[in-house]
């Protein structure tokens, strides 16, 4: 069989025990399976499930997604390199202890209509690279230590669990870095959306950034909040208790250059949108 890029690959010729394996994971439906599995399933020596998995791949029935970690090409594809039908799964597989942020997880809780290829990953577990292509999905990756992991919800794909950010981290998150949002002006839609949102919740929103304890995250949340709401007198005075001494950037990734509001010793270097 070929592809439309001229890929060819064998999906004949399976041994008995080949055949077991397949059957047996894509019944487990793991977004991403490994030596370990082949392990489980067949008995087999851990070098004989590599080259199992390995000798699939060339037969085009699992697709490598990156070395040691492959996933059960679904039978209607009709392609050797399908995109991966579960990224959120696959992410919590590879990258775990691990939940899913930024624009992403504002995508999933509907504060913002932009939608991007790429997922964001927040990992307890180091990475070479931050920016990662799997199974033709691109994973974008930043580290942050374990006990740094909260503000999470639970959804499901398929038998899988994932912990994607709830609303508030969400916001906290892109907040901390402008560039997992988007960038500035999409973390400030983003932002706008959540306090004239079903979401909003002013209170826990400050406990989690000052949970975080980053100044550039509370200048710049204080800031948006006064912009896009009213929050308590309380709230300001504990807000800017915490932010730090020198001007952060709006946006980190745009000009040195623009208004600075000394009340947060923050540099507006990018246009606001209105506030409703």
């Amino acid at each position: 069989m070929r592809s439309t890029s001229g890929h060819t690959w064998n999906l004949k010729g399976l041994g008995a025990r080949e055949r077991e394996l397949i059957s047996a994971l894509a019944a487990s439906e793991k977004p991403a399976v490994s030596a370990d599995d082949v392990v489980q399933h067949l008995g087999v020596s851990r070098p004989q499930a590599n080259l199992m998995l390995s000798r699939l791949s060339k037969k085009g029935w699992l697709q490598r997604l990156r070395r040691g970690a492959y996933a059960v090409v679904p039978i209607h594809s009709k392609t050797g390199e399908p995109v991966a039908e579960q990224p959120f799964a696959i992410a919590t597989t590879l990258f775990a202890p691990c939940y899913i942020s930024g624009w992403s997880s504002a995508e999933h809780w509907g504060l913002t209509e932009q939608i991007s290829n790429t997922i964001v990953v927040y990992t307890a577990r180091r990475q070479r690279t931050k920016t990662q292509l799997i199974g033709r999905v691109t994973y974008r990756t930043r580290y942050l230590p374990e006990g740094k992991i909260f503000g999470t919800r639970k959804i499901w794909s398929g038998a899988t669990g994932i912990q994607v950010a709830d609303p508030h981290r969400t916001v906290v998150d892109i907040l901390e870095s402008p560039p997992l949002g988007g960038g500035g002006r999409q973390t400030l839609d983003i932002v706008k959306a959540y306090w004239n949102g079903e979401h909003v919740d002013a209170d826990r929103l400050l406990e989690y950034a000052l949970r975080i304890g980053s100044g550039a995250l509370l200048k710049r949340l204080g800031f948006t909040a006064e912009r896009f709401n009213s929050p308590s007198e309380q709230w300001i005075r504990r807000c800017r208790e915490q932010i730090t001494k020198g001007i952060t950037r709006l946006d980190p990734s745009g000009p040195c250059r623009g208004k600075i509001v000394s009340r947060w010793n923050l540099r507006i270097n990018i246009p606001m949108p209105e506030a409703e």
